[in-house]
């Protein structure tokens, strides 16, 4: 079991995995959350939302060219 903390393969999964959620599963959980949420958040949820948009800000611009969060209009004009 020793060797395979010290294996290099293993280091090499926990990083890609790493990466690959604060790059990719965490934003989009963001935006998800932001975009049904916008509205009808609290200061604090707010706060909250904010300090995560800071904490995961390069996966997010990452997704900005493809995902937006414009506000529903009325459809009118």
């Amino acid at each position: 079991m020793e060797s395979f903390f010290n294996n290099t393969f293993a280091t090499l999964i926990a990083y890609i995995g790493i990466i690959f959620t604060y790059l990719l599963v965490i934003p989009l959980l963001l935006f998800y959350w932001m975009n049904n949420r916008w509205n009808i958040m609290g200061k604090f949820e707010r706060l909250g939302i904010y300090g995560l948009v800071f904490l995961f800000f390069p996966g997010l611009i990452l997704f900005s060219p493809f995902l937006n969060l414009r506000l529903k209009g009325s459809g009118k004009g």
